[in-house]
C-alpha cells in the first residue's frame, strides 16, 4: 500500500536509512522489503542474460512509477552503484492511476450481503461500479492486451493524475469538514444536504476545475458531474469521517496546490479560504452541534492545540509552515482565510455556506 514506500515525511523523498532497507542491502541479505524481493528478481535475470520484467505499481499514490523506481534504485545503489544504473537504463517503471472508491467495512456491509444475498461473510469488500484505471504505455518487453478489459492506455498519466487529485478527491476535502460540523454521517448523506452540495458545485466550478490543464478526451464538466454521481451513491456508505481522516497529510496534496495556482494566477480564493477554515473550525474538536469529534489525524494534538490559537489568532493555523508553505504567507489567502473563520465562529457552517452560496461572504 502507500504507506510500503519508505517515503521519508520531510524530505517526501525515498528513505535509504530506514532498518528494513539498510537490512536488506547487506551482502546474502534475505529479503525483507518489496524493494528487495523486485531488486533479487533483477539481478537473477541480469546475471542469467534475460530481459528484465516490467515494476508496475498499482497503489494510489501520484507518480507510482516514479516512486517505486525510486525505491527499487536507491536499494540497488546502497548495493552497487553499477547495478542501480543498470537498473535505471533497463527496467521499465509505468506511471498508473487507479481510481474506485472502497470503504472500509463494517457490520453494515456483513448485514447487506447477508440480507440482500444470503452469504455470510467476515470480511466483504465492497466498492462502488465506477472503476477507471489509466496506464502509462511503457513497459520493458511487450505487455498484456488490458486495455481488453477497459484500461486506458496513455503517453502520460499526469494529466489524469491531476484531474482527479483536484476535482475527485479535492472534492472530498470539500464536504469533509462542513459535514462533519453538521454531524452528517455518511457521504451520500452530505450529498442530500443542499448546502454541502452547492458549496461542492460552487467550489469546483469557480476555483478548482479552472486549475485543472485539459485531459485528452475528457470534458471536465462531464468529470465533474460523474463525480456528483459517486459521492451520491448510498450504497456505499462511505463515511464522512473517513473523509475528514489525516487532513494533515490530504490537504498539502489536495487543496494547497490549488489555492498556490490560484494566487500565482492572480485569481479569488474564498472557496477555498472557507474550505480551509471549516478544517481548521473541525480540528477545533466539537460540531456545531457541540458533539466531540475524535481525533482524526496522525497530528490531532497539534492541529487541536492550533485550531484552538487560531479561533482568536486566525495567523496561527497558516503558520503551519510544514501545511501551507509559500500560501500561509499570503496576505490575499490569510484576510478570506481569516474572515471565513471569523464568519464560522459567529455563525456555524450552516449560515456560513448559505452566505458563500448567495454571494455574501
Amino acid at each position: 500500500t502507500e504507506g510500503g514506500y519508505f517515503i521519508d515525511p520531510a524530505s517526501g523523498e525515498f528513505n535509504p536509512t530506514h532498518p528494513d532497507i539498510v537490512a536488506d542491502a547487506q551482502a546474502g541479505a534475505t529479503p525483507k522489503t518489496v524493494f528487495g524481493l523486485i531488486l533479487a528478481g533483477l539481478v537473477r535475470r541480469r546475471a542469467d542474460g534475460i530481459v528484465p520484467f516490467t515494476v508496475m505499481s498499482c497503489d494510489n499514490i501520484p507518480h507510482n512509477g516514479h516512486v517505486t523506481s525510486d525505491g527499487v534504485i536507491g536499494l540497488a545503489r546502497l548495493i552497487d552503484e553499477a547495478l542501480a544504473t543498470w537498473v535505471k537504463d533497463n527496467v521499465a517503471f509505468p506511471n498508473g492511476m487507479v481510481d474506485r472508491i472502497t470503504p472500509a467495512t463494517t457490520d453494515r456491509e456483513r448485514g447487506i450481503l447477508a440480507s440482500d444475498f444470503g452469504l455470510e461473510d467476515n470480511w466483504p469488500v465492497f466498492c462502488e461500479p465506477f472503476r477507471q484505471w489509466v496506464l502509462e504505455d511503457h513497459f520493458t518487453a511487450g505487455r498484456p492486451p488490458l486495455e481488453k478489459v477497459g484500461v486506458q492506455f496513455v503517453k502520460d498519466v499526469a494529466p489524469y493524475e491531476l484531474m482527479k487529485i483536484r476535482i475527485l478527491n479535492g472534492g472530498h476535502a470539500t464536504i469533509a469538514y462542513p459535514a462533519g460540523l453538521m454531524d452528517i454521517h455518511f457521504v451520500h448523506e452530505a450529498m442530500q444536504e443542499p448546502l454541502v452540495r452547492g458549496f461542492l458545485a460552487k467550489l469546483e466550478r469557480d476555483e478548482i476545475i479552472p486549475t485543472v490543464p485539459p485531459v485528452p478526451d475528457t470534458v471536465l464538466e462531464d468529470y465533474y458531474q460523474l463525480i456528483e454521481r459517486r459521492f451520491s451513491n448510498p450504497k456505499i456508505g462511505d463515511t464522512i469521517r473517513r473523509l475528514c481522516l489525516d487532513g494533515s497529510n490530504r490537504q498539502p496534496k489536495f487543496i494547497i496546490p490549488t489555492i498556490a495556482d490560484r494566487l500565482t494566477a492572480g485569481k479569488g480564493v474564498a472557496g477555498l479560504a472557507l474550505e480551509s477554515a471549516l478544517w481548521c473550525r473541525y480540528c477545533f474538536g466539537t460540531t456545531d452541534s457541540g458533539a466531540v469529534i475524535e481525533p482524526n489525524d496522525p497530528s490531532w494534538d497539534r492541529l487541536r492545540a492550533t485550531a484552538r490559537a487560531a479561533k482568536d489568532a486566525p495567523g496561527a493555523w497558516l503558520a503551519m509552515e510544514d501545511i501551507y508553505g509559500d500560501v500561509g504567507r499570503s496576505a490575499a489567502f490569510a484576510e478570506a482565510f481569516a474572515h471565513a473563520l471569523d464568519v464560522l465562529w459567529a455563525n456555524g457552517a450552516r449560515e456560513t455556506l448559505t452566505r458563500y452560496l448567495a454571494g455574501q461572504l
